[in-house]
């Protein structure tokens, strides 16, 4: 049996193809799942941005969130039967789920949401496990008072749509979030925000709103253009975690004399160095899926495409790229 994938071009990296490839084997830890919807993140036009500059030596499949239906076990595996409807992120060293077929270590998958169709499950995995490990494992805002605030910036994106709704219902602080355009700043008020403001002059609207320091600060945007700020507004002792990385040195000055600490989020490190707590993953996306069959977490699939092809792709590439993005764009297989 075959499997049909689009994946980047080694001779021409700028572009994707459409490859035939045999069916893989599962591993001892693995799943065989049969893709029935993917969704593309800033993580998967980055990795090409890195290929078409550094060039590849054979196809490249992206891709790292998806739902499906397992097909076949490793012998390890445990918790998992033929047939099981699942959803995962994935991992950056193994091929990729824009793929009709895609192994994936069971350790990091979980069941989907029965309430969610493949599309708006494939929505969700990938920033539900960046907003959870950013808010609870690295801030832990779950053990602050009922007093404390925080800056969530990117509040409309998929991490931030999810980070609004996970804080607003597991913790009793204040949620900030960011938003420059009416219609983004609704979206984040739907989601649980406390405060929207505008991300352009983050120390002077928050000002405005009698706010002259925040207990923690999620940075889903522009690390660099917004270091300033956050140095600025960040409460002493306070948390500051970000999942974007910086282009120039950061100036730690403001956060030492604040004694204020700064935590990096990469959602991949798990897998990319097998960690001996790898297994939280399918527990966290696990937990997901419970509030979101629960009533208490929202789907952010804001597009859905139809069929992956080159063209599909590419058109959720350029959507992404765009900067813009309520929620998250998919593509049903």
């Amino acid at each position: 049996m075959t499997v049909q994938a689009i994946a980047v071009d080694p001779q021409h990296p700028e572009r994707f193809i459409a490859i035939t490839q045999e069916q893989p084997q599962p591993g001892p830890h693995d799943l065989l799942v049969e893709v029935k919807a993917i969704s593309i993140n800033p993580v998967d036009t980055k990795v090409h941005a890195g290929l078409r500059k550094n060039g590849l030596a054979e196809p490249r499949v992206l891709g790292w969130d998806a739902s499906g239906t397992v097909l076949a076990i490793g012998d390890r595996v445990s918790g998992f039967q033929v047939g099981d409807e699942v959803w995962y992120a994935g991992d950056i060293t193994r091929a990729g789920s824009n793929s009709s077929h895609q192994l994936i270590d069971a350790r990091i998958v979980s069941h989907k949401p029965v309430s969610l169709d493949w599309a708006a499950a494939a929505a969700l995995p990938l920033t539900a496990l960046t907003a959870w490990e950013g808010l609870f494992e690295h801030l832990e805002i779950q053990d602050a008072d009922a007093g404390k605030n925080l800056l969530i910036i990117g509040g409309a994106g998929g991490v931030g749509s999810l980070a609004i709704s996970l804080a607003a219902l597991r913790s009793e602080v204040k949620v900030i979030a960011t938003a420059s355009r009416p219609d983004s700043a609704e979206w984040c008020r739907q989601r649980g925000a406390d405060l929207v403001v505008d991300y352009r002059d983050l120390v002077g609207e928050l000002k405005k709103a009698g706010i002259t320091q925040v207990d923690y600060i999620f940075c889903l945007n522009d690390t660099d253009g917004h270091w300033g700020a956050i140095g600025t507004l960040i409460a002493p002792q306070g948390k500051i975690c970000t999942i974007v990385e910086n282009e120039r040195p950061l100036d730690q000055n403001e956060l030492k004399r604040k004694s204020a600490s700064l935590h990096w989020e990469f959602m991949f490190t798990r897998s990319m160095y097998q960690t001996p707590d790898m297994e939280q993953q399918g527990k966290i996306l696990q937990e997901v899926a419970h509030l979101v069959d629960a009533g208490k977490l929202q789907g952010t699939a804001s597009e859905v495409l139809n069929g992956l092809s080159i063209e599909t792709l590419q058109q959720a590439h350029a959507k992404v790229q765009e900067g813009h993005m309520r929620g998250k764009v998919t593509i049903a297989l």
